[in-house]
């Protein structure tokens, strides 16, 4: 459901609030949608929505579908997108939370995130006196094996996630160990949502495991997924969920400030 609160500082201009509105609810749906339907989800009059989209069609935020009479994202918005990336916000903003956990649990810690069926690192963050890790920054691991792979894979759609794993054939190992079908996979996911966080054991590395949390966008999409990496001895799986606790403190941080929402402490 389309949040309709409208905080303070927005309401100060109408115009600017409704045009962000617009742009979100269109980036968070799977294609075009007809102007009736915009104005419905945001409670705008549809003359209001009509008005804000022929502004944002003329700048090419969004382009009109005459034969379907649809509106999707337009080329302006894809380039906010790579603008976005090109800026590496998340690696920016990540990498001191990152750094804090590393010094809280003394063990080591990555930020990850989606690329198609594999991860991509942005950070990472060795402890002291703990060993190398195959984590390091621009390094790409299947993400059904890894634990912030899994993280962000259980946030995702079941239809996206399918489109991902369509059949055996997208399943690779690393150690022998690991889903080698979307039945098992599935099975892991859904524990990984009752437990709130993921966790792999030598699936990457022998004699290593890993617990991680997504991190969560404004949209409920996961943006990124924090991991903490540790020899099997350091961490016994009774404590699994008091670390999940640390990192998922992490994750919610990380998730206000790519919204700009710092915590206020």
């Amino acid at each position: 459901m389309t949040e309709s609160v409208v905080p303070a500082a927005a309401s100060k201009v109408p115009a600017a609030a409704s045009t962000l509105r617009v742009l979100s609810y269109l980036a968070s749906q799977r294609g075009p949608v007809a102007a009736s339907t915009l104005a419905s989800a945001l409670g705008l009059p549809r003359s209001t929505v009509y008005h804000l989209l022929a502004v944002l069609v003329e700048h090419g935020f969004v382009v009109h579908l005459p034969e379907e009479r649809r509106y999707g994202l337009g080329v302006a918005a894809f380039e906010l997108s790579s603008g976005f990336s090109r800026q590496q916000p998340l690696t920016r903003l990540g990498r001191p939370l990152v750094a804090h956990l590393v010094d809280g649990v003394g063990e080591s810690a990555h930020l990850a995130v989606l690329h198609g069926r594999d991860v991509l690192y942005l950070v990472e963050e060795r402890a002291p006196r703990r060993p190398s890790l195959v984590t390091d920054v621009g390094v790409r691991l299947p993400a059904h094996l890894t634990a912030s792979g899994r993280a962000m894979l259980a946030a995702l759609p079941p239809a996206q996630l399918r489109a991902l794993f369509p059949d055996s054939a997208a399943f690779v190992t690393r150690t022998d160990a690991g889903p080698r079908r979307y039945s098992e996979l599935r099975g892991i996911l859904q524990r990984v949502r009752q437990d709130g966080y993921a966790a792999e054991d030598g699936e990457i590395t022998a004699g290593l495991a890993s617990v991680a949390v997504a991190v969560l966008d404004h949209t409920g999409w996961p943006a990124a997924g924090i991991a903490v990496t540790f020899p099997r001895e350091s961490v016994t799986a009774d404590r699994y969920s008091e670390l999940a606790e640390r990192i998922g403190r992490t994750a919610a941080e990380l998730g206000r400030r790519i919204r700009g929402h710092a915590r206020a402490d």
